[in-house]
């Protein structure tokens, strides 16, 4: 139990420094500048004078950090690329072998709470490849480096308050917090905050050890996964087909409707069949196309939100239902091919697209090369006036219109 509500880490986000503006292109000297400002409030918010001196004195700035946050794998590789990793032949091999040797352990924990045993073998493999890689960046000084610069400020300093706390409240030592350069930690990567609130100590030892003991490890992604709003035995979703009419423009996370009403718009599953023989008809999804219209189509139901809880971006939790499908053993094919000849955009086109957007009257959002849901609102807008397929997809032949 933590000592304190999550409001208390949360109020963080909003913090304000003067003087940090200009502190902040003076390197290290600017970095110290801000860890003694950033002291106060620390302490304001319940952590120890000593245990941030302890602790904070040896945090230092890391670049490659800064590197990585500008270009996360989720929002910027080629859908068809990051599957191709996400779920590689070696670690559905590897999540099979996995799987069968915890099955046991796996099968008390989605008894206990309602979370399938393939998804919490899936999200253990996409994080740290079934425990093998957990990340060797020095949580503390990822999560100040965040902090003090950039575009995750907020994140950085909520982040670094809730791993001051778990060291303070003794649920781990300092030499524990390794992970990765966001922050995340152990084998099924818990952010600070998300530990606090969903790490259970399911082999009653003392501590919730997200690092060594699968029962913890275990034990505490289902229950995020629960609270999150996940049900046993019903689909993340599947592929789909789509007739020659679609809108495209209905192809949102925004836009939920009931089963019943999309296969009334003629959606089936992708092999033709009824999206009733594998749904409840009253149970809502989305229509999502990653590629764009010239690739799969998929409809997430809300086992799929609540893996977007862990990571939210579609990217991820389609990568996680995929590898899951594998593991449960039911798996099929693409029913059509991803657009390989696509060349996905680099950072700096990414980022004349929304300006261009931008340019034109469609607002996009923050100019940041993170294709997100405002971008490709935006984009869908731009392409519907524009009497193209509105399907939200930032592709370079896109852009050359853009531009155009």
């Amino acid at each position: 139990m933590t000592l304190r509500p999550l409001a208390f880490l949360a109020a963080a986000g909003a913090l304000s420094f003067s003087g940090l503006a200009a502190a902040q292109d003076d390197g290290e000297t600017g970095f110290n500048a801000w860890k003694d400002e950033f002291r106060a409030t620390a302490i304001e918010k319940g952590i120890p004078a000593s245990i941030y001196d302890e602790e904070m004195e040896s945090v230092s700035r890391i670049p490659r950090v800064m590197e990585l946050n500008a270009d996360q794998p989720e929002f910027t590789k080629a859908i068809w690329e990051y599957l191709d990793i996400a779920v590689s032949d070696t670690r559905v091999s590897n999540g099979l072998n996995n799987y069968n040797a915890n099955r046991e352990l796996l099968a008390e924990i989605e008894a206990a709470y309602g979370v399938d045993a393939e998804i919490i073998t899936a999200i253990w493999g996409l994080e740290s490849a079934y425990g093998a890689i957990l990340g060797n960046y020095d949580v503390l000084s990822a999560l100040a480096t965040l902090g003090y610069e950039g575009r995750r400020t907020s994140f950085g300093r909520e982040q670094l308050l809730a791993a001051l706390e778990i060291i303070t409240k003794d649920f781990a030592d300092r030499d524990q917090l390794k992970g990765s350069w966001a922050g995340a930690m152990g084998q099924t990567q818990f952010i600070p905050t998300t530990y606090l609130a969903y790490a259970v100590d399911q082999n009653a030892d003392g501590r919730r050890n997200l690092w060594a003991d699968l029962p913890d490890v275990f034990g505490s992604t289902a229950n995020y996964l629960r609270k999150s709003g996940y049900t046993a035995d019903q689909p993340w979703g599947f592929e789909v087909s789509l007739p020659d009419n679609f809108d495209y423009s209905s192809a949102d996370r925004s836009i939920r409707k009931s089963a019943a009403t999309w296969s009334q718009a003629g959606v089936t599953k992708a092999d033709g069949t009824a999206l009733g023989d594998h749904i409840d008809l009253n149970e809502e999804g989305f229509i999502f196309v990653p590629a764009g219209s010239a690739g799969p189509a998929f409809i997430a139901f809300s086992n799929f939100n609540a893996i977007l809880r862990y990571n939210n971006s579609t990217s991820y939790a389609l990568g996680i239902g995929l590898l899951s499908d594998h593991i449960a053993g039911r798996a099929t094919g693409f029913s059509k091919d991803w657009p390989r000849n696509d060349r996905p955009l680099s950072l700096s086109e990414r980022k004349a697209l929304q300006q261009a957007l931008a340019d034109a009257g469609f607002d996009p959002g923050p100019v940041d090369g993170i294709i997100g849901a405002g971008t490709r609102a935006a984009l869908r807008k731009w392409q519907e006036a524009n009497g193209m397929e509105p399907d939200g997809y930032a592709s370079d032949a896109v852009l050359e219109a853009l531009k155009g």
